[in-house]
């Protein structure tokens, strides 16, 4: 019997777990994990910190799922080594033999190079807390209360996502960002400061374009232009870096990540890689959509199933996971009003935060930032997606509003729209689990994957389960 193993529970590994047995029941399965917890969805880690969310309602798979469905699963792990000649990895004392290796260890935190983060043997210092994981989030909740001073380093996604969390526990959040607007990599310089300034009406305030000098617990983080935030709990949330080092030790060929092709082959052919640890040319890193196709693909190949199959990149929508906020960013965004190449239409109203840009080329959408503006996200979305021409009407299109031919409701969208993106769900998938039995959103999510990504589709889910209890005939 065909043997794989899996080194990595997170979201990646998980999934290509899940993936494996949804297409053959009997291949030998073993997953390492170094976490304690089994699978949890990294993506939501936010709301746990909020305190809207449980830990236990984030989590993927239980070990009862993993016992129900034969794999065999180690957590609270760490791989020691991997001998590529014998096609063993080494646990503890215990040598696993692999017929295929697929690495899926993820990323870590990146700490910047801020005096006083870090005690003398590496780890964080008293009073200051990574966030990234499950345990990383207890500490957070643990540390914080209300009316607490907390410092956020890092202006990116995750560190909005948690400043949000604190925020919302009553914490006084500061978010220090080295560079002049938030969300750099995926919003232009006038959507990061009418976010900034919708957040501000949320309790965070912001130090953009300075750098955190120096940090004394329970003093806070003096800035290099000389001014000091005061803190008793800092959360670093800077960014992530590829953890390569199993890959590195076993002479992989390395780069940012793990470089892999089309077939999500490492350089050597029974090694795989897949998620944040990978470095394809598709990838866009930090992202759980990526990983998921990356996972179907790779179960494609190793099953036999589909051995074809072939990764050629994720087109990927970037949305903000922070209530009372709604945020979404796709294609290139970093395109100026006067570039000859392209269309670009841009809309402004920072005092009811809403900002709205538009980028077309050749009548298609090839970038968009809506925030604020959830009606034109959801039509701009469904053009991206199928890559189908805009309407003439681009002010309309922008603005959001109802367009001759646009989908109204659930029954006017097509069978191919997709509804969900993390899991590629389209609201065909979603009738014909309806019809055959899965009558309830929870139900769905268990046979489609649709709102177990990011949570964002929970709404149009909802309205297509609404929509087909009034006009479909339910299953005997």
């Amino acid at each position: 019997m065909r043997r794989v193993v899996i080194v990595g529970y997170g979201m990646a590994g998980a999934r290509l777990a899940d993936e494996i047995r949804r297409r053959d029941k009997e291949m030998h399965v073993t997953v390492v994990g170094d976490e304690q917890h089994a699978a949890y969805n990294r993506v939501l880690l936010s709301t746990v910190v909020a305190g809207t969310m449980t830990p236990e309602s984030v989590s993927l798979h239980d070990e009862q799922w993993a016992h129900d469905h034969g794999i065999d699963l180690r957590l609270g792990t760490t791989v020691r080594s991997i001998d590529r000649k014998a096609r063993t990895i080494t646990i503890d004392d215990e040598e696993i033999p692999y017929d295929a290796l697929v690495l899926a260890t993820g990323s870590k935190p990146w700490v910047p190079p801020t005096e006083g983060l870090l005690d003398p043997d590496g780890t964080m210092a008293p009073g200051v807390v990574a966030f990234r994981s499950l345990d990383d989030c207890a500490r957070i909740v643990e540390k914080a209360g209300p009316g607490m001073p907390v410092a956020v380093l890092g202006g990116g996604l995750l560190g909005i996502e948690a400043a949000r969390g604190l925020a919302g526990r009553g914490c006084l959040v500061t978010v220090v960002h080295p560079v002049g607007h938030l969300m750099e990599r995926q919003l232009d310089a006038g959507a990061g400061r009418v976010l900034a300034r919708t957040l501000g009406t949320l309790g965070i305030e912001f130090r953009l374009g300075v750098l955190a000098t120096k940090y004394l617990a329970g003093d806070g983080l003096a800035l290099d232009d000389g001014s000091h935030v005061p803190a008793e709990l800092v959360v670093v949330s800077a960014g992530v870096r590829a953890d390569t080092r199993l890959a590195e030790e076993a002479g992989l060929t390395i780069d940012r990540g793990i470089v892999v092709d089309d077939a999500l082959r490492t350089s050597d052919p029974r090694i795989h890689a897949i998620g944040d640890c990978a470095q394809h040319p598709g990838t866009v890193s930090g992202l759980v959509q990526p990983a998921w196709d990356q996972a179907s693909v790779l179960a494609d190949r190793l099953t036999g199933s589909a051995p074809g199959s072939r990764y050629k990149g994720t087109s990927v929508i970037t949305r903000l996971k922070a209530r009372d906020v709604d945020l979404a960013a796709l294609g290139d965004v970093h395109v100026d009003v006067d570039c000859p190449e392209s269309e670009v239409l841009c809309f402004t109203d920072p005092v009811r935060g809403r900002y709205a840009k538009l980028v077309l080329r050749d009548d298609k959408v090839t970038g968009a930032i809506l925030l604020g503006a959830p009606d034109a996200a959801a039509t701009i979305t469904q053009l991206y997606d199928r890559g189908q021409p805009a309407p003439t009407d681009r002010l309309a299109l922008l603005l959001g509003r109802a367009l001759p031919g646009e989908a109204a409701s659930p029954a006017d969208l097509p069978a191919s729209a997709v509804v969900c993106r993390c899991n590629t769900v389209s609201k065909g998938q979603i009738v014909s689990a309806w019809r055959a039995g899965a009558e309830t959103v929870s139900a769905l999510a268990e046979v489609t994957r649709a709102t177990t990504g990011c949570g964002g589709c929970k709404d149009a889910v909802c309205g297509l389960v609404d929509w087909l209890e009034a006009s479909q005939p339910r299953s005997a």
